[in-house]
């Protein structure tokens, strides 16, 4: 047949070979929606099933059978009942074509392929358009248009459809949550969406997999998915409990007492692993007294929610005119030797046996006949509740999750709903096996939870909220059913079975679906309960060599009797045939053996429950050991019949126990509609208590509802239930679910329809909560999309973190101090505090380059302590070693999330992690400060994390609590285990790694190695300057030696009283080298400047002779810049008038108005008080700046500022560059061995060369980054002359005049001239350039001149945390140094009983907004 004719134009499958994973996108934009399939080993060959009506020359239709786009029809309602009924996704029936074979050379095949796309592209251009009727056109053609896919190895391509989302984007609440996405949370997903009123949020246990991605060849693949847990007990022997393997993993075997069962988990459920076998229950089944009467009385009224089930899954027979397959022939024989010819009839089944889109809309291909259903089949040919329900949900807005387990669910207290609580296992958090459980994600149903996780899963969730007080019947985990399931084999027989699934079967020896076939014995029986079915089975290929193995060496085979010496030997030869040669020998005693899968009755009286949090499995009694003696005869005499040895299972024969894959019961429906019976009534709702009463909205739709073993494959009835139930819902709720058919669905597009949201009235407060996290949820979707259109590479960790943290609303305060108090009171208060969170960054480049380096954060935080407790976190935002503006030096690893209480209440958690120069070649160090978080937890403002650049946005609530969190080492080995890098192959998982921890590393050892990395030199261009404040005006200084400097003014921006007559003049003066920016300063958001204007001051700073200008290199020293100082008083008392001006002078400056005052040239009845900063009349070095001054006093070494003077001149800059000279850069170098505590340190070429002339300025905790990183634009320099002078007043102890003589300032006569001037002295704590005994002294001095005969108003003041500049200079000045300062000028100038008012203008609104609190 020619490749051409396959094509389709409504949009069916076209396949070339049997084995390429469907659904898998193309790139040259033609095909159709599971696209074009090659490569497998045997040369491409498989039975195809194309449309005969198209044409293999022309590819159009000539016939009315073409398949349409996918068709919902009306259903009709029961007349009994006004209950909307479910939609029929039913469709017409496509002519079945006979199977055709073509056998193609790999090469040849690529060129046909490619000849044939060309081909397909020039007729869909050229050739008419299909019919409306068949292909209508959408609006939205991204978002409905049919998608190209291919086998996936395209490398930028998305492989496969993703219909669930990253868990990222979960809301925190919906009308309706529902649990597991097999038959029964399949259904519910899908008629829920369907109703358009209804928000819909699927949680599924397992991953999301694709035919293509299911485990295939090797057992390990399927090893690797598999889960088991529970109790090993061989026989009655009550044994360990077990648990191992992926918990998410496509299987999962539940080990029990007396029977084991096996399920699935996965997107799909275990739809993705049956045998698909669609079988209604009989109507004496469905008739017997467990039932509830609605159902076993009206058994016929379940007839139509089959049909409704089958018009969406599709069943049929396998089809005559395949090829004939061994199995099923042999089962037939077997039928017919016992007896039982007229029972044996083929299965209708969900396996797809032609091309083209299913009930739904998704695009399917025809089996390849692989016998490999129970792995998850890799064809594309299984109509699983993925392809069917769960993509109906989704394109009709359903939000669907995957790996999340759900544990328990509790009713809302005050509030409408139920909040359903769930371990997420993405983002290797299941590696924190203490927390995985423990700290559990929570999400709200605001109308209704459907419980559809399978019948086990579903029993378990239900009693483990029973124990956390959801009230129900107490029948809760009893009357479980496991089917009557048996599992036996026909080993060796007389005739080929070919029973072993292979991913490539021949097209001439072709395996089968897993089931295709049946010995029905349900109807004819007296007793309902002796019903039984046989069908045959095929092992897939993963567990083909352990088969072999097991059939061998298994023990308890019932041999065949009377066999012949031919017959003995030819079975001996087959034997070692398969021994020797493999399972897949033709004439092997493997290829020989028939698979029994029995269904039948049991006596339903397992019971599940919960041991230490586990779910245990008890299947003790149920087998009814007659009625299993019977069935083992029966298949004893059929494998007989045909020459074969019938072996048991080896859960049978090893373990004393059968092993079912149709767990059913747990939560069944009550006989008389009462929790005495059951723990649902007839359509699911769970019961209160014992009464009649049930809960609303709460409904179980799987298996766990039927209370008995129906003796047949289960998931057509179960799926018939779930559909019964959800209309009843739909009914009670005036819902409606919509008839509207899809259209072929584009699973790597967008879904036909939006979520729908209904719109109520809602508070306003309400309406801003979901517009908020709608924006958030919008916010993280584009990050996610822009990732994945651009196919980057990411990478995740897990990560723990536990501390103590204080609920109190008065720790305000932002520092070290703070934080520690509260963390102490907490722990003394048990007032314990853990999150669990993961981080994802979508973009490992982004990540890395971007300035904020941040990743997005998911998961809950836990402190009793906050009313709310426990809290999901949602879409936060974590940055990775971030650049501190407000700490120079300092690197933050910061944590910023909204979180969201059980009450509803919304608060916002800010962490950060201060790694600083204290960490530099200290390894504890910089574990304790990578492992410590600072932690605030404030009030919730809507929109305060809208602007993510802005790092101060948490600022904005009001602090509910503060503490301190660590990470555990324990933790932090499992935080590294955790760490996954994402990408579309395995090259782009190792660059985004590498590149991620290249980037880890490289900041981390810049903070570790500080010291030695490269300097920090000026920079040429201007940054951080946020708060330029230039003077309302500047006049030019002549001072009486004819020197000019400046003076700037700036008017006040606030008037006490708004009377000009309160305006005060106020005198500022720099200290050496620095000029008016250190009380204006750019770079702080609040300077001094700022602070005494809106005080109601007229403040005047002068730019004397040796502070930053150019004349400072002049050899001008303190006592000639007294000059310039007394100039600039004589100009405000000539413009301004003759009142006394209080003046404030800092450092050097200080000293030059000190002698100014002290030799007469300044009077001092000009000045009405005085504040000193860090110094007035009597310097004092530092113990550090001593040393250098005592150093240089000896002939060895010569002074330091002689011998700079031999090498560089006479002048020494504080600034720098790379374009220095030698001896500059020498000097720069050297001064890295500069000793200085560890916090001290920093690599800033400037300040090392500042800190080498004056000593350390400041503490540098307390500047930002923008005036540490450009601190050469506040600093000059120094000229020789004055550095000698200073040295020489440091060490003597007072103010001086110039050389040669030095005379002394300080004296008697002197002092007397400072009588009657109110002075304050201050002192940085930690200062490092004077010491605190230059205040001291002064302080004293006057005390002692003034003090006795009342003469004296002096103060002096220590500041804790502060140095010499940053009082002026520092980002907390605002609250720690200007207030006393202010506080005394007030005083002064304004009268003790004046009380300063805060003017409302910026500054306070900064205040109260908390942007200042650093």
């Amino acid at each position: 047949m020619d490749k051409s004719s396959t094509y389709n134009p409504s949009g069916s499958l076209q396949v070339n070979g049997p084995l390429s994973p469907p659904l898998t996108p193309a790139l040259n934009g033609n095909g159709n929606a599971i696209g074009i399939m090659d490569g497998n080993p045997f040369h491409n060959a498989r039975p195809v099933s194309p449309d005969p009506s198209v044409s293999s020359n022309s590819g159009s239709s000539s016939s009315p059978s073409t398949r349409p786009a996918s068709t919902l029809t009306e259903a009709t309602s029961p007349p009994h009942s006004q209950a909307p009924s479910s939609p029929d996704l039913s469709r017409n029936r496509h002519t079945r074509p006979l199977p055709a074979f073509a056998i193609h050379d790999d090469e040849h095949e690529h060129e046909q392929e490619h000849e044939y796309h060309h081909q397909h592209h020039q007729h869909r251009s050229s050739s008419p358009q299909p019919s409306p009727r068949h292909h209508q056109p959408l609006p939205n053609n991204k978002a409905r248009g049919t998608t190209t896919y291919t086998d996936g190895r395209q490398e930028e391509a998305q492989a496969f459809p993703r219909l669930s989302k990253p868990v990222e984007l979960l809301r925190s609440a919906y009308d309706v949550v529902v649990i597991g996405s097999g038959y029964g949370g399949g259904v519910a997903a899908s008629r829920m969406a369907r109703t358009g009123q209804q928000s819909v949020c699927v949680l599924e246990r397992g991953r999301e997999k694709w035919p293509g991605e299911y485990p295939a060849g090797s057992s390990l693949a399927s090893v690797k998915e598999l889960h088991y847990s529970g109790t090993l007990s061989p026989g009655w022997v009550k044994g360990p409990a077990v648990e191992g393997g992926d918990p998410t993993g496509l299987f999962h075997l539940v080990m029990g007492r007396g029977q084991s069962a096996v399920v699935g988990n996965g997107l799909g459920g275990t739809s993705l692993i049956n045998a698909n076998v669609f079988m209604e229950a009989d109507k004496e089944t469905l008739a017997m007294k467990a039932w509830p009467s609605e159902i076993r009385e009206n058994v016929d009224d379940l007839d139509r929610y089959y049909e409704k089930v089958a018009d969406v899954l599709e069943p049929e027979e396998y089809p005559a005119e395949w090829p004939e397959l061994p199995k099923a022939k042999l089962l037939q024989k077997q039928a017919e030797l016992l007896g039982l010819g007229h029972k044996f009839k083929k299965v209708r089944q969900t396996t797809r046996f032609i091309n083209g889109p299913n009930s739904c809309g998704v695009e399917m291909s025809p089996s390849s006949l692989t016998g490999q259903d129970t792995t998850g089949v890799n064809d594309g040919s299984k109509n699983s509740t993925l392809v069917t329900y769960v993509a109906d949900a989704w394109n009709w807005g359903a939000e669907i999750f995957c790996e999340c387990e759900v544990r328990y669910i509790e009713k809302v207290k005050n509030d409408e709903g139920y909040r359903v609580y769930f371990a997420w296992h993405g983002r290797n958090r299941g590696l924190f096996k203490a927390n995985l459980h423990g700290d559990l994600m929570w999400v709200h149903a605001k109308k209704a939870v459907f419980l559809g996780a399978g019948s086990i899963a579903s029993t378990e969730i239900l009693l483990r909220s029973k124990a956390m007080g959801l009230e129900m019947s107490d029948m809760v985990g009893q009357n479980m059913s496991g089917n009557g399931d048996m599992l036996a084999f026909g080993y060796n027989t007389d005739e080929k079975a070919n029973a072993v699934g292979r991913e490539s079967p021949s097209p001439y020896n072709p395996i089968g679906p897993t089931i295709t076939s049946v010995i029905d014995c349900r109807e004819g029986n007296d007793n309902p309960l002796d019903g039984f079915v046989i069908e045959e089975g095929a092992i897939p290929h993963a567990l083909a060599h352990l088969f072999q193995a097991m059939l061998d060496l298994m023990p308890g085979k019932k041999e065949a009797k009377d066999e012949t010496l031919a017959e003995r030997t030819q079975a001996a030869l087959a034997r070692y045939g398969s021994r020797f040669l493999g399972p897949y020998f033709k004439n092997g005693a493997v290829e020989r053996t028939q698979v029994y899968l029995v269904m039948s009755h049991d006596s339903n009286q397992a019971v599940l429950s919960l041991k230490d949090d586990k779910p245990m499995l008890e299947f003790l009694g149920v087998s009814r050991s007659h009625h299993v003696k019977k069935l083992n005869k029966l298949l004893e005499r059929a494998t007989e019949a045909v020459g074969g040895t019938l072996v048991q299972s080896p859960f049978y024969e090893l373990l004393g126990q059968q092993i079912t894959v149709h767990p059913i019961g747990g939560a069944c429906m009550a006989r008389d509609n009462t929790g005495w019976t059951g723990v649902t009534n007839h359509i699911g709702q769970v019961f209160t208590g014992r009464g009649a009463e049930t809960y609303d909205g709460l409904v179980v739709t799987d298996g766990a509802v039927i209370p008995t073993a129906l003796g047949a494959n289960p998931f057509a009835t179960i799926a018939a239930l779930a559909e019964r139930s959800v209309e009843a819902y739909c009914a009670s709720k005036g819902l409606t679910i919509s008839q509207e058919r899809n259209d072929i669905l584009n699973l790597l597009g967008e879904p036909q329809h939006a979520p729908k949201r209904r719109r109520e009235r809602q508070k306003q407060r309400e309406h801003a909560k979901v517009m908020e996290e709608q924006e958030s949820i919008s916010v993280a979707n584009k990050v996610i999309r822009t990732a994945r259109d651009v196919c980057a590479s990411g990478i995740g960790f897990t990560e723990v973190m536990s501390g103590f943290v204080h609920h109190d609303r008065n720790l305000v305060e932002d520092n070290r101090e703070t934080y520690e108090l509260a963390h102490r009171v907490a722990k003394s208060l048990c007032e314990s505090a853990r999150f669990f969170l993961s981080v994802q960054a979508f973009n490992t480049q982004e990540l890395i380059n971007h300035s904020q380096h941040r990743g997005m954060l998911t998961g809950t935080f836990v402190c009793p302590a906050i009313p709310g407790s426990p809290f999901m976190v949602q879409r936060g935002e974590f940055n990775l070693f971030i650049l501190n503006n407000k700490a120079p030096g300092t690197r933050n690893l910061t944590y910023d999330f909204d979180m969201t209480g059980i009450n509803g209440r919304k608060l916002h958690f800010h962490g950060y992690k201060v790694v600083d120069s204290s960490v530099a070649l200290a390894p504890f160090q910089f574990w304790r400060a990578t492992s410590t978080l600072y932690v605030t937890v404030s009030e919730h403002v809507p929109g305060m994390c809208a602007d993510l650049d802005d790092e101060d946005a948490w600022r904005q609530g009001a602090v509910i609590a503060k503490g301190i969190m660590h990470i555990q080492p324990a933790d932090f080995f499992s935080q590294i285990n955790t760490m996954s890098p994402t990408g579309s192959n395995l090259i782009k998982k190792a660059v985004s790694a590498a590149s991620f921890l290249t980037y880890f590393t490289r900041k981390s050892l810049s903070l570790f190695l500080s010291p030695l990395t490269s300097l920090q030199y000026p920079t040429k261009t201007f940054s951080g300057f946020i708060n330029h404040t230039p003077p309302t005006r500047s006049v030019d200084i002549v001072a009486v030696d004819g020197v000019c400097s400046r003076m700037h003014i700036w008017e006040p921006t606030q008037i006490p009283g708004n009377d000009p007559k309160n305006i005060r003049n106020l005198f500022m003066i720099p200290g050496a080298s620095v000029d008016h920016q250190i009380f204006a300063l750019p770079t702080i958001p609040y300077n001094a400047v700022n602070y005494f204007t809106r005080a109601g001051y007229r403040v005047f700073v002068t730019v004397h002779r040796i502070s930053q200008l150019m004349m400072a290199g002049n050899l001008w020293t303190t006592y000639d810049a007294r000059h310039d100082l007394r100039a600039c008083l004589e100009h405000i008392r000539s413009t301004h008038g003759t009142a006394k001006i209080y003046t404030i002078a800092h450092c050097m400056g200080s000293v030059a108005f000190a002698s100014g005052l002290l030799d007469g040239t300044i009077p001092s009845a000009w000045i009405l008080g005085i504040t000193c900063s860090q110094v007035f009349m009597n310097p004092i070095w530092s113990p550090t700046n001593m040393a250098k001054v005592i150093a240089g006093n000896g002939p060895i070494p010569p002074p330091l500022d002689k011998l700079y003077s031999l090498f560089a001149g006479s002048w020494f800059s504080c600034s720098t560059s790379h374009n220095d000279t030698l001896v500059q850069h020498a000097l720069n170098q050297l001064l890295r061995l500069y000793p200085q505590a560890r916090r001290e340190m920093c690599n800033n070429a400037a300040c090392h060369r500042t800190s080498l002339v004056f000593g350390r300025c400041w503490n540098h905790a307390n500047l930002n980054e923008a005036t540490h990183r450009q601190i050469d634009r506040f600093f000059g320099g120094v000229n020789m002359t004055l550095l000698n002078l200073l040295m020489k007043m440091g060490y003597e102890g007072h103010a001086m005049a110039n050389a040669p003589h030095y005379t002394p300032l300080t004296t008697p006569e002197n002092v007397e001239r400072l009588r009657g001037v109110p002075i304050l002295l201050f002192v940085g704590r930690d200062n490092a350039v004077l010491s605190a005994e230059a205040t001291e002294r002064t302080y004293e001095t006057l005390c002692d001149a003034f003090g006795g005969d009342g003469g004296g108003d002096y103060k002096r003041k220590v500041v804790p945390g502060y140095g010499h500049l940053d009082g002026w200079m520092g980002r907390n000045a605002w609250k720690d140094v200007y207030p006393f300062v202010r506080e005394e000028v007030d005083r002064v100038t304004r009268g003790e009983d004046y009380r300063f008012e805060e003017p409302a203008d910026r500054f306070r609104d900064m205040v109260r907004g908390g942007e200042l609190l650093y």
